[in-house]
């Protein structure tokens, strides 16, 4: 088994995304642990705390709390922008995993031995596993490679590869899917949007994970607040998924 998988508890982990929105620190808190509440006890694999509404600091916070409460489950980090400080989150939490939105192609080819000098300085500081997108929502594309060639060059800086289709929430087409899958043999694939109850045994039969977020809310969309029922629904189709494997 891949190293970032043996992490997991189960084949085929399904990640649940804390947003870390909220009106100011203490409801954004508030929300964070109702939410990762909410994700153990419907049997969510794991989560992943992001600035996507909140701050740095407030990531901070809620790292803090995941730290010194003995969960049970792996988590990990995504410092949106900044990938420097998502490793320094990492590393100082104790994340078990770090997600960065692009690890190859989003930068000028010139600066792309910059970026490899890069991920070599910080992944020898930090020990939690990357996960790594390639051609991801809403990332310049400014490769001169093909997308095969610039997985193989991701696979060197990352231990789990992401496939997004273009924005938030938006299915992954299976053709990208297939694409990154040809592209990477068995090495670790997250499908990071657009997973469904419906589509689950379409998209985790081809990816080694999912990384959840828009689905779990109340409204399908990223602004809305985590709803236990679509959790539920959610990993009730995982698992059905998995007793046939």
């Amino acid at each position: 088994m891949n190293q970032f998988l043996s992490c997991f508890k189960v084949m085929k982990p399904v990640i649940g995304v804390i947003h870390t929105k909220g009106t100011d620190d203490a409801d954004m808190l508030r929300r964070a642990k109702e939410e990762i509440r909410i994700y153990k006890e419907n049997g969510v694999d794991s989560f992943l705390v992001e600035t996507y509404f909140g701050t740095y600091y407030q990531v901070e916070k809620v790292l803090d709390y995941v730290a010194g409460a003995d969960l049970g489950m792996p988590y990990g980090v995504n410092c949106l922008n900044v990938d420097a400080m998502g490793f320094e989150l990492a590393r100082k939490f104790d994340c078990d995993y770090l997600q960065l939105d692009s690890v190859v192609g989003h930068v000028k080819p010139r600066d792309e031995d910059s970026l490899d000098a890069f991920f070599k300085l910080y992944r020898e500081r930090c020990k939690a596993y990357v996960i790594g997108g390639v051609r991801f929502k809403y990332q310049p594309v400014l490769s001169e490679h093909t997308v095969e060639e610039d997985l193989k060059i991701a696979m060197t800086r990352c231990d789990a590869i992401c496939v997004t289709q273009d924005a938030t929430g938006q299915e992954t087409s299976t053709d990208k899917i297939v694409q990154f899958r040809n592209g990477i043999g068995d090495f670790p694939l997250i499908i990071g949007a657009g997973l469904t109850p419906q589509n689950v045994a379409e998209k985790l039969a081809l990816g080694d994970g999912a990384i959840v977020g828009s689905f779990f809310k109340d409204n399908y969309q990223d602004n809305g607040d985590v709803c236990p029922a679509h959790v539920a629904e959610m990993m009730d189709a995982v698992r059905r998924f998995r007793e046939k494997l």
